[in-house]
């Protein structure tokens, strides 16, 4: 067994990673059409006529007429196509005339997670390029490219990270979204890309849902006074600088009522009534549509058992007649497969129900492009229909000047690269982290601490950009990031060293709570680790962590003041943890620019208040962990915290003892089955490919080459929950799932456990193939599971097992456990894999001696 954890490679990385967009299933079970959407159910006065800043131009509508006449049936339909940056090539938007292209989240040019600028902009034009070519009559018409740029130019190393909106929703200033948006649209004009895929303008009601903190509020005035603010700071204004060469064209997203469903259920049904659906969901979309957001992008929940892809009532009826709409509404990432009758590769219904825009990031888009057209040419998608559709989409683009504009390289701020992440960026989203922080307890006046203090920095947050950014952070997750990968930005320890040297203290940073020194006080950084959409559901609303509990505890119990910094993307309940600090502040997922959080935690070198904390709960904080749905206006309200809560440095509130009794009501038996790849690498595992010559390459983004062996993402149940290997046999290649830190499987061993995960033999070995773990130098075993593989049906998924008694008698020593799953061999292996666990209890093949 080869030493892989000498070299301190785990050391070097964090999670690995699942990167790329809004994942989706592959069919649902949803059995209602467009046809039978549901009929309105109130007066139409219910849903209000917004009257767009943005008019229509009789200019730009005589050539959206012109230019319908001279496009041919082919180019129309190419224009409803929307690939992704890793399945679409130049020649293909010349081929297929595209009307548009994205980058999910995670995916860079040539892969390259570390891509220039240059690289960025060199890729716009040969897009760009390639759509305006002329060869065999074509008529030109530019591409869109668009992206998630959901809090910063988050997919592109070096930029502006700003707060997430949850934070943004603290801070309660329209003024400030206003100039976050304006500074996200330049770095993004930088790299020559058109279109932001922002702003979220969900109104989460449930906060178990995995996407809260892209949600400002619970409270949907607060949505709404931030949704047009956001599209004028990406857009421009009209009659002003509206879509100018410093601005991009907005989304406003996912309409509607994604933040609505049923136990926050990630692209669930919102089983809510007609009045909530528009008093509550729609508030955020009446000002970005006021303010003239130019696209929309239809959720990949329902509304009353309806997916709205294939929602003619919501996307016709209202957005576009009742409320005015005419820009274009695209799809979220195969979103249209959920639509009853769809699938990826062909779904009229979406179209006929009002979506402009297929996004198909799968690679067969080609097949859906081919039968668009037929379905075209047969009537099932009605030429009207078709020509409204290709009319919005260049609207759109007129309005955005990219006929006028020239390719992406001939702009205003093209490749100045300087732009992304400069002084003036970083200090709008300093300020916007300075807004943010909630303090929710604050006992003894312990904040603000005097930056001359000696002070420990401890807790696993503490120096940790990833982490403190979140999910949509450079990769999809936000996982599998280091510092080096946020340069220009600060960790919340680096804030508070600087500042405290600045003033004559001191800071050390301890991750363990560990020092020689007794410090005068302790600032401890913890919380959740980065997730995004699916992958960040959670059953209930609480935070458990022993490590940190533990240390918070030690350092009270050693005399030293503590104070919590609490990381998350969502309330949660945390009353042992804020019982055992003596100031508990939220900071939420403050993004690059950790340096805020010391602005308003420390004070100025002459001991009085720096800056005082403004932010105020965007959501009701839970009394238990089961407490949600909780929003602020229910019937039977009675949170921990109240919405709006939120102390400032002139209260002098002293907060009592919390129950801590839900603690001891969820306190943990170890469950049934620990989760290693579970639709991602789960913490704290990293995905690492090993070749012969024992060289490692840690796989953070979706796909990895090393030596013999290949990995990608694949999409079973969800987006990229599937991890396809794929070995050529040319030498001896190892995939393998492990740590730093050891993992005590006792229990599980003592409970006829085994090594479970689910399988899809693409192509049969040819040699054989072991399953092993590893606990360190002669600490490790393998198994032949060979025997397994090939007696599963080629292309049929089946599930393997190894009994974890049989590991031991390998020499595994189950306290103490570095890498669960390594999976090798030095045939030819074509295999996808899914849903790794250590299981209780399991069916395995008996031990062969």
């Amino acid at each position: 067994m080869p030493s892989l954890y000498k070299s301190g490679v785990f050391a070097a990385c964090s999670l690995a990673v699942l990167a790329t967009l809004s994942g989706c299933d592959k069919k649902s079970s949803e059995t209602t059409t467009a046809d039978t959407a549901p009929v309105a159910t109130a007066e139409a006065s219910l849903w209000p006529s917004v009257q767009s800043a943005v008019k229509k131009d009789p200019a730009i509508e005589a050539k959206i007429t012109e230019l319908l006449g001279k496009l041919t049936l082919e180019q129309k339909v190419g224009q409803l196509i929307q690939p992704e940056l890793r399945q679409v090539t130049p020649a293909d938007v010349t081929e297929y005339s595209l009307g548009s292209i994205l980058n999910g989240g995670g995916s860079f040019p040539s892969e390259n997670k570390h891509a220039k600028v240059e690289d960025w902009l060199a890729l716009a034009d040969a897009f760009y390029n390639a759509s305006m070519s002329t060869e065999n009559g074509r008529v030109p018409v530019p591409i869109m490219w668009g992206t998630d740029a959901v809090h910063g130019h988050n997919n592109i190393i070096g930029a502006t990270i700003f707060p997430h909106n949850i934070g943004l929703g603290a801070a309660r200033n329209p003024d400030l979204i206003r100039q976050i948006g304006a500074v996200t649209a330049a770095e993004i004009a930088v790299t020559g890309i058109d279109w932001s895929f922002a702003p979220t303008l969900a109104v989460v009601r449930d906060d178990r849902w995995g996407r809260t903190y892209e949600s400002y509020s619970e409270d949907p005035a607060v949505v709404k006074s931030y949704g047009g603010a956001m599209v004028e700071g990406l857009q421009g204004v009209a009659g002003k600088d509206l879509l100018s060469e410093r601005h991009v064209i907005a989304t406003a997203k996912h309409f509607l009522a994604d933040g609505g469903t049923e136990g926050g259920q990630d692209r669930g049904n919102a089983a809510i009534s007609e009045e909530e659906l528009v008093k509550i969901h729609n508030a955020g979309y009446e000002t970005a549509l006021a303010a003239g957001a130019q696209t929309v992008m239809a959720s990949f929940s329902s509304w009353q058992d309806v997916k709205m892809h294939g929602n003619k009532y919501l996307l016709t009826d209202q957005l576009k007649n009742q409320m005015g709409f005419d820009g274009l509404v695209v799809g979220d990432w195969n979103g249209h497969a959920f639509v009853s009758g769809c699938t990826p590769v062909s779904c009229p219904q979406s179209i006929n129900a009002g979506l402009d825009i297929f996004m198909a990031p799968d690679p067969n888009w080609k097949e859906l492009y081919h039968n668009t057209l037929a379905q075209v040419k047969s009537g099932e998608i009605p030429m009207a229909r078709l020509d409204d559709a290709v009319a919005r989409i260049l609207r759109v683009k007129l309005r955005a000047g990219l006929f006028d504009k020239g390719a992406p390289s001939t702009r205003e701020l093209a490749g100045k690269a300087e732009v992304i992440g400069s002084p003036e960026h970083r200090a709008v989203a300093r300020q916007a982290v300075r807004e943010s922080i909630v303090l929710l307890k604050n006992n003894g006046a312990t904040l603000p601490v005097k930056a001359n203090s000696k002070i420990l920095v401890a807790g696993d947050g503490a120096d940790n950009i990833g982490k403190q950014s979140g999910g949509w952070s450079i990769t999809w997750q936000g996982t599998g990031n280091v510092n080096a990968d946020f340069p220009g930005g600060s960790s919340i320890y680096q804030g508070i060293a600087d500042a405290a040297k600045a003033a004559g203290g001191s800071a050390v940073l301890s991750v363990d709570g560990s020092y020689t020194e007794k410090p005068d006080v302790a600032f401890v950084v913890f919380g959740e680790d980065p997730y995004a959409e699916m992958q960040g559901d959670v059953g209930a609303l609480i935070y458990k962590n022993e490590t940190s509990l533990a240390l918070l505890k030690k350092l009270k119990a050693d005399g030293i003041k503590v104070v919590s910094l609490f990381i998350t993307g969502r309330p949660l309940w945390a009353n042992n943890f804020i019982n055992a600090s003596d100031a508990f502040a939220v900071v939420w997922l403050p993004g690059s620019e950790g340096v805020g959080v010391a602005d308003v935690v420390l004070t100025k070198a002459d001991g009085s208040v720096n800056y005082d904390v403004k932010g105020k709960l965007p959501f009701s904080w839970p009394s238990s962990p089961t407490q949600s749905p909780l929003n602020v206006g229910d019937a039977d309200y009675k949170p921990q915290f109240a919405f709006d809560f939120g102390l400032t440095y002139s209260d002098k509130t002293e907060t009592g003892l919390l129950d801590e009794s839900a603690a001891q009501a969820v306190a943990a038996e170890t469950p049934d089955s620990a989760p290693i790849f579970n639709q991602r690498v789960m913490n704290p595992w990293t995905l690492v490919l090993l070749d012969h010559m024992n060289n490692m390459l840690p796989v953070t983004t979706s796909s990895g080459e090393l030596g013999a062996v290949v990995v990608s993402s694949e999409d079973k149940s969800v987006q990229e929950d599937t991890r396809r290997l794929k070995f050529d046999g040319s030498a001896k290649a190892t995939v393998t799932l492990g740590s730093t830190t050891r993992t005590d499987f006792t229990p599980y061993l003592e409970s006829k456990g085994a090594l479970v995960f689910d399988v899809k033999v693409n192509a049969k070995p040819n040699a054989d193939v072991n399953l092993g773990m590893y606990c360190g130098s002669d600490c490790g075993g393998e198994i032949a599971i060979t025997e397994q593989l090939n007696a599963a049906a080629v292309g049929e998924w089946t599930s393997v097992s190894v009994a974890l008694e049989c590991l031991a008698k390998k020499r595994v020593k189950m306290d103490m456990v570095l890498a669960p799953f390594m999976l090798s061999t030095a045939g030819t292996l074509d295999v996808s894999i899914y849903n790794v666990r250590i299981e209780k209890n399991a069916t395995a093949p008996a031990c062969v001696e």
